[in-house]
């Protein structure tokens, strides 16, 4: 595993174990030795994926104490612009964002601690985003703040697919971090 980038506080974008050859390629995205020595010590819970049609916005989403998650990400077909937001007050880079691209081509994972919310935008039909975590989801413990409630610049189409959950999330300057 190759680490790509540190983002965020916490937040480490790396590159897999990655063979190809003829046949197509294999991929390795969860090591557990290889991630400790990355710095990220992961004891993965559940695992989920979806899937999205081109210019999905989905986001920006975390797990409230005391069930708040970390999650490992990474796109195995399409491409999506990811964001991260960070809601930990005592965290370095607090209220920060970031953005970049995960997708099937560039193979990258990302580490993404506690208390950091996370959303994406689809680039591409038929992408598909896997999701390690933790801690198993709890949906009384389900949050989020808006997608267009800080300041990011999101790479947006005309039109954009948005949940009506998502659509009614708080604004960040109505949210209490928990973190």
């Amino acid at each position: 595993m190759e680490l790509i980038d540190e983002p965020l506080q916490g937040v480490k974008i790396f590159k897999p174990f990655v063979f190809e050859d003829t046949r197509g390629v294999f991929v390795k995205p969860f090591h557990e030795d290889q991630l400790v020595k990355l710095g990220i010590k992961f004891d993965v819970k559940e695992e989920f994926f979806s899937t999205s049609t081109n210019n999905v916005l989905r986001g920006m989403h975390f797990q409230l104490p005391p069930y708040a998650h970390s999650k490992l990400v990474y796109c195995i077909s399409g491409k999506v612009w990811d964001v991260l937001l960070d809601l930990r007050p005592s965290s370095a880079t607090y209220m920060k964002s970031v953005g970049f691209e995960l997708s099937s081509q560039n193979r990258y994972c990302v580490y993404i601690p506690k208390g950091v919310a996370h959303g994406f935008l689809s680039q591409e039909d038929r992408t598909c985003l896997v999701y390690k975590t933790d801690v198993v989801h709890q949906p009384e413990f389900d949050a989020g703040v808006s997608w267009d409630s800080f300041a990011f610049d999101w790479p947006l189409a005309d039109e954009v697919i948005i949940s009506s959950r998502d659509e009614t999330h708080p604004r960040l300057n109505d949210f209490v971090s928990p973190f």
